[in-house]
C-alpha cells in the first residue's frame, strides 16, 4: 500500500487570523476610564469594556479568537482575551478600569491578570455573579 504520509498540524494557541483581524478595528475615540466586564462560564469566557456610562466600545471572547470545544474554558484561552482587550484598550489610551466579573468559569481571575499586565491599573473589582438565596423545591416524598 505505501507509506502513509503524516501531516501534523499546529494546535493550541490563538489563530493569528482572527487576532490581526480582532485588532484591525480601532476606536477612534480617546478615553482615560472605563469598566472591564468579564463573564466567565463553564465553556467560554466572553470579556468586554465599555465607558463609565456602560456603553460597550470592544468585546472579545475565547471562542473568536479561535478557540474550539472545551478549550473555550481553559484559563490560558481567558488570557488570551484578556491580553487582546488590554492591547485595544492601551490604543486607546486607558490608565484605569474597573472590573465587574460574572460567573464560575475558571477564567474569572486570568482574564483580568493578562488585562492588567498591559500597564492598567484595576481600581475596584465587583463580583455580580447571582446567587440563588433559596434554590429548587424539593421532591415530593414517593407515595406507595
Amino acid at each position: 500500500m505505501g507509506k502513509k504520509r503524516i501531516v501534523k498540524t499546529k494546535t493550541g494557541g490563538v489563530n493569528k487570523e482572527l487576532k490581526n483581524r480582532a485588532l484591525a478595528k480601532s476606536s477612534k475615540r480617546k478615553l482615560a476610564d472605563g469598566i472591564l466586564f468579564v463573564e466567565a462560564t463553564f465553556n467560554n469566557t466572553k470579556v468586554s469594556f465599555s465607558d463609565k456610562k456602560g456603553n460597550v466600545i470592544f468585546w472579545s471572547s475565547s471562542g473568536s479568537l479561535g478557540f474550539k470545544g472545551a478549550k473555550k474554558g481553559t484559563p490560558f484561552a481567558a488570557a488570551k482575551v484578556g491580553d487582546l482587550i488590554g492591547e485595544k484598550a492601551e490604543a486607546i489610551g486607558v490608565k484605569e478600569a474597573e472590573a465587574v466579573v460574572s460567573g464560575v468559569g475558571t477564567g474569572r481571575e486570568s482574564a483580568i491578570r493578562a488585562f492588567m499586565a498591559r500597564g492598567i491599573e484595576i481600581t475596584a473589582i465587583k463580583d455580580t455573579t447571582p446567587v440563588p438565596f433559596n434554590g429548587p423545591k424539593p421532591k415530593k416524598p414517593r407515595r406507595v
